[in-house]
């Protein structure tokens, strides 16, 4: 491959880039994130229509928009899909013509670049649904347009990338970025956020989560459509874009979480589900030391590994154990281990429990939580943001220290090593 990354910073110590160049590809000179300053946004008046673009019109992006025409149709929020993007033209058109066929009345724009799209003036924010190693640059741009973001999960394909978003919303405090985790939305994670902070389980030292599931022939083998060429129904350069010009492969292109040069597979596709808002309710900042190996025990013909088990440690005195699988469903419990007491999440509730040296101290007790559609309530939280200019849920800070995680474990499976992050510096290095 061509491995061209001219937008893009690596930040590693002396003697670990070769490692990561292993791992993702990414080139290792040092290369200015730029950090660009939005305009101000003011707020949409009750009933007033929010103009909104889609890019990525794939699996995920087209499921966006059915759910969200569904969304509009009840009346669930006051907006209009006007604009959408994507470098396959058979899917661009399938998603103009749904979009235009389900809004009355609406003009839906189709653009091949993003910054086409976000050139269109009127549109208030985007749904970034594209293959994550496009995410923090359409992100990035988005924001400089003035336009706030949904951005489907993982927020990015690695460490630099994610602290490049952190910055630029620090750097733009009044614009909205959703990361498209919707558990986030299970209200069982805020009353744990609350218990937890509050003392009521104790210091919290082990905390254990996982998202496993099966399947007979393998994970994300995705239909091939031979109808897809580049050149005639394909950019397939602009769909490389900053991960690096690579030779068309339609295996690649349709089935690309697979390879681990365009995807970190289970940890980023599967785990960051679960991790984000386990991590969200311990609160306890940022990774600094994970490992993490992985096998492919089943489907030997996928590059990413089919089983995983990570361990991360935390700067707040804290160490989480995360299993993620695609040949085996049978999942570890969501649980919190404090000192005092355990907080049980593996139901739609909270339960805690005392443990029984402190039975006389700490009284049990479990929270009965709302029954949620997780992804449209996270949509409808975003929606309601652009509106109000309220804090949205699913922030990019929380989502930067996943992103810590994710890196450093797809780093340690494949180089044997441990890998540790500095906050202080954003330096990631193997131990």
């Amino acid at each position: 491959m061509n491995l061209k990354s001219p937008s893009r910073r690596l930040v590693l110590s002396s003697g670990a880039a070769g490692a990561l160049a292993i791992n993702s590809g990414l080139a290792s000179q040092d290369v200015k994130f730029p950090i660009p300053s939005a305009p101000k946004k003011s707020p949409k008046a009750d009933g007033e229509r929010i103009r909104v673009g889609l890019i990525g019109c794939g699996g995920m992006g087209s499921g966006h928009l059915g759910s969200m025409m569904g969304q509009r149709e009840a009346n669930k929020e006051a907006f209009d899909v006007v604009a959408v993007c994507d470098v396959n033209q058979i899917r661009l058109d399938q998603a103009q013509k749904t979009a235009t066929e389900r809004q009355e009345g609406v003009t839906v724009a189709a653009y091949e670049d993003h910054r086409d799209l976000l050139a269109q003036k009127d549109i208030d924010c985007v749904l970034i649904a594209s293959p994550e190693h496009w995410h923090a640059t359409m992100a990035v741009d988005a924001i400089a347009a003035g336009k706030d973001v949904y951005c489907e999960k993982p927020m990015t394909l690695s460490i630099e990338e994610a602290l490049w978003m952190r910055d630029t919303m620090g750097a733009n405090p009044h614009m909205r970025l959703q990361v498209g985790t919707q558990y986030m939305m299970y209200e069982k994670y805020q009353v744990a956020r609350k218990w937890v902070s509050e003392g009521r389980i104790g210091q919290p030292t082990l905390s254990q989560t996982s998202y496993c599931r099966n399947s007979k022939n393998g994970e994300w083998l995705y239909g091939i459509d031979p109808k897809v060429k580049p050149g005639e129904t394909l950019n397939w350069e602009r769909w490389c874009g900053p991960n690096g010009l690579a030779e068309f492969d339609t295996e690649v292109y349709h089935r690309w979480r697979r390879y681990r040069h365009w995807s970190t597979g289970v940890i980023g596709d599967l785990l960051v589900h679960m991790m984000t808002p386990l991590m969200y309710s311990l609160d306890r900042g940022w990774p600094v030391r994970v490992s993490a190996s992985g096998g492919h025990y089943s489907d030997k013909t996928m590059e990413n590994h089919d089983q995983v088990m990570l361990t991360v440690e935390f700067e707040k005195e804290h160490t989480m154990i995360v299993a993620g699988s695609t040949c085996n469903e049978q999942g570890l419990e969501v649980l919190i281990r404090g000192h005092e007491a355990n907080l049980y999440l593996g139901s739609n509730d909270c339960e805690l429990r005392p443990e029984r040296i402190f039975a006389d101290d700490v009284d049990p007790e479990r929270h009965e939580c709302a029954r949620i559609s997780p992804q449209e309530a996270l949509r409808l939280n975003w929606l309601k943001c652009v509106r109000t200019r309220e804090e949205n849920i699913s922030q990019v800070e929380l989502a930067a220290q996943v992103m810590v995680v994710v890196d450093l474990a797809t780093r340690s499976m494949w180089t044997g090593s441990a890998w540790g992050f500095d906050p202080a510096t954003g330096i990631a290095k193997a131990l």
